[in-house]
């Protein structure tokens, strides 16, 4: 703007062009910003893991901009005054605007009404057709290998395989260094003796992604290991499904009362859950540890020899894991004193079952004599949610969009699954946080539509050209989801972000033509009045957005580290600024030129 006022100016001091512009442009300036800015209030109330990531750049956009008005309003000049030196300038006749090509476009409605229709018809007919996720994807560069034996194998036959997928691992070039826990996990909790994970490193230099290097694995294990179930993810996802309850992106609950019903239920509907394309990894989520010992006192007997069942109890568990006889006090602690037999952890069922048990009157008895001592399988881990037990099916997505995947996993399950009288389906997972994630954003774009409607009725005191704006910026929404579209982009949060960001930035642009409109001069038709505001603002408008689109264009091509986390944002509000150019030089002011003074 000062350069303009210079150029049809050239006479003044660049202290009053200065002073003129700023005049010009304040109350524009001052509503732009808000409508820019009211759009990232709504999202400090998100909620979930998502709302955790989003308030930080909610706040920081709310910073910046608020930053990005002050340099604007007091610094700009002030650096104006000292660096622009007085020259001649061309003298451009302020009542002489190059208003030709407006003046086609306004003589001829029809080419910002058919721009309007095709903008409202991919509205419509679009969101439906796209993919949809939840969070960003992006490719970590590692993985993280989870996987379980047989329930009973011991570490060393668990090792055993281990040692066949370390080779596997070796031979595979992509992977430069890996690590491996067994019978613990990454987060040091104590696991079974079947279980454990890989932590995964890849060469940064590769021509696979970390996808298919994982697809490579899983076949080369399931093919020389069968009986190791093996589950891939990345460590960020896997890090973020702990802080959702879940590590995979599809989970499937059923609830119900007898457990053995559950395990049925569940061992089918991860049965069918494997038929649906675009699904990996699938878990039926029955937990087995290694087997048990039922050791069942027969107390007629005991009674008859002058024992108890707890001192039958006693002896038998001092055997088998000893028993707390005292405690010694240190500084930090107590620390319990324990009577246990010998060699106790390498005891075997035949040396249990010829075990003595002591009788009072100092004699002693095989326990086979006054107990039935059984070898069973390992009893599932029961889950429960809400006092209610439940089976948790998962499964990890395989080049397929979690909104689809999904939507087949549903239909699938109604038509092929029964369940009984009191048991129920629920699904869980990264899917819910979408589902409520898309709610919330749903939500924050409603309240930024209005909360910009506010603004520009604020500013203008006008409900038609409040409206007529607000038309406008939800219009360039079309441009997002079409470049969404074209590009195969997910529709997740990160996408969703960038679809609210376009209607507080088109709604900025907007009001800064209408208040060109405003200024234009008295003697002018209304007809005049918008060609002058809409050629006038033609220059600042190209600028703006080819800056902002060739600033966006690393993250949209996802360039840089950690660039794809922020790629399909990056892709929507260059969809949405590609769109906002037609609709703010050619739809604005056909509508404008429809609303009479």
């Amino acid at each position: 703007q000062i350069h303009k006022i210079k150029e049809e100016h050239p006479e003044e001091t660049i202290g009053w062009v200065a002073h003129e512009a700023i005049k010009h442009l304040f109350p524009a300036m001052i509503g732009s910003s808000l409508s820019t800015l009211v759009i990232f209030i709504p999202f400090v109330l998100m909620t979930g893991v998502a709302g955790a990531y989003f308030k930080i750049m909610a706040f920081t956009m709310i910073i910046a901009l608020a930053a990005s008005f002050l340099v604007t309003w007091l610094v700009v000049p002030v650096l104006a005054i000292l660096f622009i030196k007085k020259g001649a300038k061309r003298t451009i006749k302020k009542h002489e605007p190059n208003t030709k090509w407006i003046h086609n476009v306004l003589e001829k409605p029809i080419i910002g009404l058919t721009f309007f229709i095709l903008c409202a018809i991919i509205l419509v007919l679009v969101p439906s057709k796209l993919p949809s996720g939840f969070l960003p994807e992006m490719d970590e560069g590692s993985i993280v290998l989870d996987y379980n034996s047989d329930p009973g194998t011991t570490l060393e036959e668990t090792d055993r395989m281990l040692q066949i997928v370390n080779t596997i691992l070796d031979q595979q070039p992509e992977v430069e260094a890996y690590s491996a826990r067994l019978g613990t996990q990454m987060g040091f909790f104590i696991t079974e003796p079947n279980r454990g994970d890989y932590l995964i490193k890849l060469k940064d230099s590769r021509t696979k992604t970390t996808d298919e290097v994982s697809n490579e694995i899983r076949q080369k294990i399931e093919a020389k290991l069968p009986q190791l179930t093996v589950d891939f993810g990345q460590v960020i996802g896997d890090m973020l499904g702990d802080l959702m309850s879940s590590a995979q992106p599809i989970e499937i609950k059923v609830f119900g009362t007898d457990a053995a019903k559950l395990e049925e239920l569940s061992q089918n509907i991860a049965a069918l859950v494997e038929q649906v394309q675009g699904t990996a990894d699938v878990n039926d989520g029955i937990i087995l540890p290694g087997p048990s010992l039922n050791i069942v006192p027969n107390a007629a007997k005991l009674t008859q020899l002058g024992l108890s069942v707890s001192d039958f109890q006693l002896q038998l568990q001092t055997q088998i894991q000893g028993t707390v006889v005292s405690s010694l006090n240190t500084k930090e602690q107590l620390s319990d004193i324990r009577l246990i037999y010998p060699d106790a952890n390498k005891t075997k069922i035949s040396t249990l079952q010829n075990t003595e048990i002591l009788l009072p009157n100092g004699n002693s008895v095989h326990i086979n004599t006054v107990a039935t001592i059984t070898p069973q399988k390992g009893i599932a881990e029961i889950n429960r949610e809400n006092q209610k037990s439940l089976g948790i099916v998962t499964a990890r997505l395989d080049n397929r969009d979690l909104g689809s995947t999904l939507a087949e996993i549903k239909t699938t399950l109604t038509q092929k699954l029964s369940l009984p009288a009191g048991y129920t389906l629920e699904y869980g997972g990264a899917y819910k946080e979408q589902q409520q994630a898309f709610k919330e954003l749903l939500t924050i774009l409603i309240t930024a539509i209005i909360l910009v409607f506010i603004v520009i009725l604020f500013l203008f005191k006008r409900v038609k050209i409040a409206l007529a704006i607000i038309t406008i910026a939800i219009l360039g929404v079309a441009g997002s989801l079409l470049s969404l579209y074209i590009t195969g982009t997910a529709l997740n949060v990160g996408s969703y972000t960038g679809i609210i960001m376009i209607v507080g930035i088109i709604g900025e642009n907007s009001i800064f033509t209408y208040r060109q409109y405003q200024d234009s001069d008295a003697n002018f038709t209304h007809k005049q009045k918008i060609e002058y505001a809409i050629a006038a603002r033609l220059r600042p408008k190209l600028m703006t957005a080819l800056a902002a689109i060739m600033a966006l264009t690393p993250l949209a091509l996802g360039i840089g580290a950690g660039a794809q986390l922020h790629q399909p944002l990056a892709i929507a509000v260059i969809g949405g600024l590609i769109f906002a150019l037609p609709l703010l030089l050619i739809v604005l002011p056909t509508i404008l030129k429809l609303l009479k003074e």
